[in-house]
């Protein structure tokens, strides 16, 4: 599609670090080479060079061996980290040995890298579970100035290109917060307007959704939408946001018209930000299996630098296109 081509054009063109922990899953190793060979990026492998090296050629993968491969026990930084891990944690008695430890594992020393500045950006979860991935993100690279919360967003590619943005739309969060508060569902809105931005390359119309439209209801759960939109508003005055709003209020636009004629925003919304992730998650799911949208994601949010978690069904071409976006994130901060 012409939106990963392009997001893989500008990859090329900034040359960012992304590391890849999981060098152990073939996946990961085939998409490492696709990486190198297309240069969405410079690639960093994380592991056993000897084994990386052996299980490259018994897949027949020729340019491994071009690629930097940090072997946790030969890299010259392990103790720099470690050093750095005892400053960053030492409010939990954090002890140099126990960084070392912590950094055999791959997923540590990734995030390690990035906050020493030797790496931009991060792609796992090919091989681990979503808190494995996000656990050490969150104690060593934290959240980005003014965001206390993780999102995840799908961009959606529909058939039908009368909904968001040429069938275009964004979805969160669908991957990593089950309940937020008002306060985090605006923080929410406001970096996938800035993920629309940076990698859909569009300008955000963001509908905060509920099963209400501007007062249809009454509820507890209305009502933190609307105050998560009045939230969002203020922190992010040059976005269109609006809501409260129903699903098809945001995207048809003869219902928008009908339930919400002041809205700039009704029946015309590219971005849909859920109320909670149960309605996030089902949602995306339901689109790409009955409406047979592609579904690209989920692109992590709000961290200080991209890290981004893979399904663990992903395949080779979810890695690189992942990869590619995380380029651009770490081009965008």
């Amino acid at each position: 599609m012409d939106l990963i081509n392009n997001i893989k054009e500008k990859a090329t063109k900034l040359n960012m670090r992304i590391v890849l922990p999981e060098s152990h899953d073939e996946r990961t190793l085939k998409a490492a080479e696709i990486a190198y060979n297309e240069k969405l990026a410079e690639i960093i492998l994380i592991g056993n060079k000897e084994k990386i090296l052996k299980d490259s050629e018994n897949l027949g993968l020729k340019n491994i061996k071009n690629i930097e491969i940090i072997d946790f026990e030969t890299y010259s930084k392990i103790d720099e980290y470690a050093m750095l891990m005892v400053e960053l944690r030492k409010h939990k008695g954090l002890k140099k040995e126990q960084a070392i430890e912590l950094l055999k594992n791959p997923l540590y020393l990734a995030v390690l890298m990035i906050k020493a500045g030797d790496a931009d950006g991060e792609v796992a979860g090919a091989a681990n579970a979503t808190g494995n991935v996000l656990r050490p993100a969150f104690q060593y690279v934290k959240t980005m100035p003014g965001i206390s919360v993780v999102s995840g967003t799908f961009l959606m590619f529909t058939d039908d290109k009368q909904f968001g943005e040429d069938g275009l739309m964004l979805f969160a969060d669908c991957a990593v917060h089950p309940d937020p508060t008002a306060e985090e569902l605006a923080q929410i809105a406001v970096s996938t307007g800035k993920t629309a931005r940076a990698i859909a390359g569009i300008e955000p119309k963001i509908a905060m959704l509920s099963f209400s439209t501007k007062g249809s209801a009454k509820h507890p759960l209305v009502d933190k939408v609307v105050e998560a939109t009045k939230i969002a508003k203020k922190l992010a005055p040059g976005m269109q946001i609006d809501g409260e709003m129903q699903a098809d209020a945001a995207i048809v636009t003869s219902v928008g018209n009908k339930k919400a004629p002041e809205s700039k925003i009704a029946g015309k919304a590219n971005v849909l930000v859920f109320p909670d992730l149960q309605s996030g998650n089902i949602s995306y799911k339901l689109v790409q299996r009955i409406a047979k949208a592609e579904a690209i994601g989920p692109i992590l949010q709000g961290m200080a630098a991209p890290i981004n978690d893979l399904s663990r069904g992903c395949s080779v071409s979810d890695i690189v296109n992942l990869i590619a976006i995380t380029a651009n994130q770490a081009g965008n901060k």
